[in-house]
């Protein structure tokens, strides 16, 4: 064996044991299909966590007070807990929820995303903690210039 081919073999093995063994997602438009058809986060939520009571103020929403451009809103979420899923809502568009996060073990919960909206709306953040028990925010974004054409 030449010496190249017996290094790069030997790379690619070791880049192999560093992987994890197993990677995994959930499909919440599989798992939860209502809560991405509803029209309210309230709607939204319910269909993806059920209508347990959710604890505010442990979580922070980065998010402008005023989105000049609606088409690229930055939401960013902060927070200290462990969480194993996030998930973020809106009601300016036709559908509430946007997106499902899940965070692995010891997963920092430091996210950022952009989202269309249409209109002034409030976006709403709900996590699952590893506790069990749902922690929730909720903040005012007024758009100037809808995202979606309006």
């Amino acid at each position: 064996m030449k010496r190249r081919k017996f290094l790069s073999l030997g790379a690619v093995a070791a880049a192999a044991s560093v992987l994890p063994a197993s990677l995994s997602a959930t499909d919440f438009r599989a798992t939860a299909p209502k809560a991405w058809e509803a029209a309210t986060s309230k709607e939204a939520i319910e269909a993806l966590f059920g209508t347990s009571a959710t604890v505010e103020g442990d979580i922070e929403i980065k998010a402008p007070k005023l989105a000049e451009n609606g088409g690229a809103v930055p939401i960013g979420i902060i927070s200290k807990l462990e969480l194993t899923t996030i998930a973020l809502f809106q009601d300016a568009n036709p559908r509430s929820a946007v997106v499902v996060f899940e965070l692995g073990e010891g997963g920092v919960v430091d996210l950022q995303t952009k989202i269309k909206m249409r209109k002034t709306a409030n976006v709403t953040i709900v996590a699952k903690g590893k506790d069990g028990k749902l922690y929730s925010a909720m903040q005012k974004v007024e758009v100037s210039i809808g995202g979606c054409g309006g």
